[in-house]
């Protein structure tokens, strides 16, 4: 598929990775809705093609990952009209992202403010360039983090540093967001791409079947009316069926490297 506001490439990146930029730096990547539809499209693209078994998250430029979301399109809404941007991102991509069973790394380089440290969440982790900065400045425009920043924030760094970040609408740096839990690693910026796919490529050596059972069983945990421990004990129990469990265990028996087919 062609795109208007992202790139989307397999090119010069080691097979079973793609790569996802947000290509708008002349707005610093702002997320407006076309952008948001996009990107849905592109991860249920790649979610949908068997041969892709991580996906990289970036933004395009030096400047940022994400600068926010495109106040232009919402500065005139209804409460109504909030409501359902919100309920409507939400479900289309940033809950989307969280629950693909593909993993999503988030490659954080610059600025990742509002909706854009919002989405960098809905990544199954973070890894920041050394010029990073992150926060939530919508206390500041007098709206509050709508596409799940209020939820997955503290989630990830605990509800006092999270409270804090949200009510003072400060931005924290790389070293700050590792030290809390927020990214993983923090690297040079020339390097994030070339570091964060090393660690996808690490996670290419598993099975890609028990991958997804691991991410869906990590988010029960999250999710309200849900009972992680229960939804662990059936994704276990199904990976008993599975031929990557065969082929796993044979291996292992074997005394050799596996060859999953995801299956």
């Amino acid at each position: 598929m062609s795109y208007e506001n992202i790139l989307v490439t397999t090119e010069n990146l080691p097979e079973g990775i793609a790569l996802i930029t947000i290509n708008r730096p002349d707005k610093l990547n702002a997320l407006n809705k076309q952008t948001i539809q996009e990107l849905h499209d592109a991860f249920r693209n790649a979610e949908q093609n068997p041969s892709l078994k991580a996906i990289l998250l970036t933004g395009s430029g030096e400047k940022a990952f994400v600068a926010g979301a495109d106040i232009s399109e919402f500065a005139s809404f209804s409460i109504e009209e909030g409501a359902q941007l919100a309920a409507h991102g939400q479900e289309l991509l940033f809950d989307f992202i969280e629950n693909l069973r593909t993993p999503v790394i988030a490659a954080v380089n610059g600025f990742a403010l509002g909706g854009g440290l919002e989405l960098a969440m809905a990544c199954h982790f973070r890894i920041a360039s050394d010029n990073a900065k992150m926060g939530l400045p919508e206390v500041s425009l007098g709206v509050i983090p709508g596409y799940g920043g209020t939820q997955r924030l503290p989630q990830l760094i605990g509800k006092g540093k999270a409270m804090e970040m949200i009510m003072t609408a400060g931005m924290i740096n790389a070293d700050e967001a590792k030290s809390c839990g927020l990214v993983n690693y923090v690297v040079p910026q020339a390097e994030l791409i070339s570091f964060t796919t090393g660690i996808a490529q690490k996670i290419l050596r598993n099975s890609p079947m028990a991958i997804g059972q691991a991410i869906k069983a990590v988010n029960a945990s999250y999710k309200e009316g849900m009972d992680g421990f229960k939804t662990e004990i059936k994704a276990f129990g199904k990976c008993f069926g599975t031929e990557d469990f065969k082929e796993g265990t044979t291996a292992f028996l074997e005394k050799r490297k596996a060859d999953f087919t995801g299956k």
